[in-house]
């Protein structure tokens, strides 16, 4: 679960990290009158769950407070990347010196959290890594013992920090490798760090991502989520015991289990296709929890078709067919459905469809290119 920047800061500010004076405002004039109470010179910045806001136009300094609510009311008429924005924080300006990375994140490849820093701060981290990876330097974190100071020292001295700010930059490793921990954080990073002409740390930008699995010891932070239609799908997915990613395409699709899953988008971009979300059922899922996981599916405006893929074992065949006749009785589907049964069952469920006017496939690269075929008319 990723956090939007005003509750990451927010957390950052209870841990002793420094942060701009700064509040959220609902529309144009609350954004005005937080900019007079702060000066004038604000940053107006939408918050919305996505990277790269400042090249969509979802950042923007204001010189006045005047200026403040005409740009607010600019953003707030926004969509980025299809989101809606509906609020925007309104940061004090700062004088920047410096611009730094600093961050912590789980490592698949150690298998274990690392601490990450750069020279390269304020621009996209991922693009930094792509073209300039010597300018990343990455310090692996001993989970049994934590970040130690002499850690976040060498980091200093790798990244030419000047001496005077290591204290102040230890203090504030320690303060998110805390707020990792207590968290159960995947991802949490100040991006940019900076160096103010006043000769002072602060974090201008947070960002922070929770484990999924451990949201039940974080109810706190679930029940402050703002939840877009596609994060909505995620956790009405989520309360069945299955799992929703929403993706860019138009195929919408159910499978059981993430290799399969991971096989049939293969397939489906192998074949020129792309998928707008898959749900995956898991194992042993009945006939009630396939009809809401078609639901769910369709609950996405993009999806043109939907494609279900099931490999039977646990989860029987007819149990899959049994769940989607539920909702072809219950609603009437606008798009059409592929179907691909093999395993446990297969025979009995496809015995299931006879004149129902689905589209039945005998492999998965079939049914990939049944699947767009009905995306290109």
């Amino acid at each position: 679960m990723k956090l939007q920047e005003h509750q990451t800061k927010t957390i950052f500010a209870k841990h002793n990290i420094p942060i701009p004076r700064g509040r959220l405002a609902f529309n144009a004039v609350e954004a005005k009158r937080i900019a007079q109470e702060l000066g004038g010179r604000v940053i107006i910045k939408a918050q919305v769950l996505i990277g790269g806001r400042g090249k969509a136009g979802g950042i923007r300094l204001a010189k006045t407070a005047e200026e403040a609510e005409v740009l607010a009311a600019k953003i707030l008429s926004m969509e980025l990347r299809g989101l809606p924005v509906h609020k925007v924080l309104v940061d004090e300006g700062i004088n920047i010196e410096r611009e730094i990375y600093i961050g912590i994140i789980n490592d698949r490849y150690l298998q274990t959290p690392v601490i990450l820093a750069s020279e390269a701060g304020g621009g996209e981290i991922e693009e930094v890594a792509r073209y300039a990876p010597e300018k990343i330097i990455k310090l692996p974190i001993d989970p049994l013992i934590g970040l130690q100071d002499f850690q976040i020292r060498d980091l200093a001295n790798r990244i030419d920090l000047p001496r005077e700010y290591w204290r102040s930059l230890v203090q504030i490793g320690k303060s998110l490798w805390s707020i990792y921990v207590e968290n159960d954080a995947t991802l949490i990073e100040i991006n940019p760090l900076v160096i103010t002409k006043e000769g002072k740390l602060m974090a201008l930008d947070g960002r922070m991502a929770v484990d999924d699995n451990a949201l039940f010891r974080h109810t706190d932070l679930v029940k402050e989520q703002e939840w877009d239609s596609a994060n909505l799908a995620e956790l009405e997915a989520r309360k069945f015991g299955l799992n929703f990613v929403k993706l860019d395409g138009n195929i919408g699709c159910m499978t059981n289990g993430a290799g399969l899953a991971m096989a049939t988008m293969d397939t489906i971009q192998i074949n020129g296709g792309s998928l707008a979300n898959f749900l995956d059922i898991r194992g042993g899922a009945d006939a009630s929890k396939i009809a809401i996981g078609i639901k769910i599916i369709l609950s996405d405006p993009s999806v043109q078709v939907i494609l279900v893929n099931i490999i039977g074992g646990i989860t029987r065949c007819d149990e899959v067919a049994k769940g989607i006749l539920e909702v072809l009785k219950e609603i009437d589907i606008p798009v059409p459905i592929v179907v691909r049964l093999a395993g446990t069952n297969s025979t009995e469920g496809l015995e299931l469809f006879k004149d129902t006017g689905l589209i039945i496939a005998e492999t998965i690269n079939d049914a990939a290119i049944k699947a767009i075929s009905f995306t290109r008319g």
